[in-house]
């Protein structure tokens, strides 16, 4: 009963983290695709992971510097994942006109002037909307901006085809087909912290993530005619910054 959803929990895993998974799990593109149930799961494991760096760090350092190792390691147990795909993003959407001159250039590995923006921008935004959340408040924005994020983010493969045709990409697997069943699990992960929030604030968030994800999907549309890898990975990154923003807005 159990065990197909645990070898989708590994795939999902060892595919959005850089965690090891045990041997005798069956990594496949099948698994890989029903794993997309667990991705917002993997929110909660990275929220965690750099929380508690975070305290472990606030004992010898400021709250700054804590926030600001927590940040880059947990870029290092994501193998700055969805980071990657934002920058990519940037250089396609600002370099390119057509939609086959944006998948060319967010397919090129070597970073551009606007990625480089775009990536020092969203990291600063960051760590200052982490900083002004503060200890009180930064387990809480962690476990609702990692898990709301990633479920924003994959529910695109709902509203918009995949376009990008290269046979070694990335997101392939999870492209080929989704499940209602996933993504209602999905979900359920992703609104448990909100649980944890004033119900106003937790209704903001929502609502305000609803319209995001609204004018993401349109923009993607008119400039992708669909999503790639990279824009899924621009998503969770958009979302999660103004889940920070929104919290930082209303709770502080």
């Amino acid at each position: 009963m159990f065990k197909q959803p645990l070898h989708r929990f590994f795939n999902a895993l060892t595919f959005y983290t850089r965690i090891p998974g045990p041997n005798w799990v069956d990594y496949s593109a099948e698994n890989l695709n029903r794993a997309s149930a667990f991705f917002p799961l993997m929110g909660y494991i990275v929220a965690i992971f750099c929380y508690a760096v975070f305290w472990l760090c606030q004992q010898i350092w400021p709250s700054e510097i804590s926030i600001l190792i927590s940040m880059v390691l947990g870029i290092l147990l994501t193998g700055a994942f969805h980071e990657d795909g934002f920058a990519d993003l940037c250089d396609g959407f600002g370099g390119g006109y057509t939609q086959t001159d944006i998948l060319r250039i967010m397919k090129d590995s070597r970073l551009g002037t606007y990625g480089v923006c775009g990536l020092v921008l969203i990291l600063a935004i960051k760590f200052n909307a982490l900083n002004a959340l503060g200890s009180s408040y930064l387990l809480i924005g962690l476990l609702t901006a990692h898990a709301l994020s990633r479920a924003w983010a994959i529910s695109l493969i709902m509203a918009l085809p995949y376009v990008q045709q290269d046979a070694q990409s990335k997101a392939k697997p999870i492209a080929k087909q989704w499940f209602a069943q996933d993504m209602i699990l999905a979900w359920c992960f992703a609104l448990a912290p909100l649980l944890l929030l004033p119900p106003m604030v937790a209704l903001a968030l929502v609502m305000i993530g609803l319209l995001v994800f609204a004018l993401t999907q349109l923009w993607f549309k008119r400039k992708l005619q669909g999503y790639t890898g990279d824009a899924l990975g621009a998503s969770q990154q958009i979302h999660e910054i103004l889940i920070y923003l929104v919290l930082s807005a209303l709770l502080v």
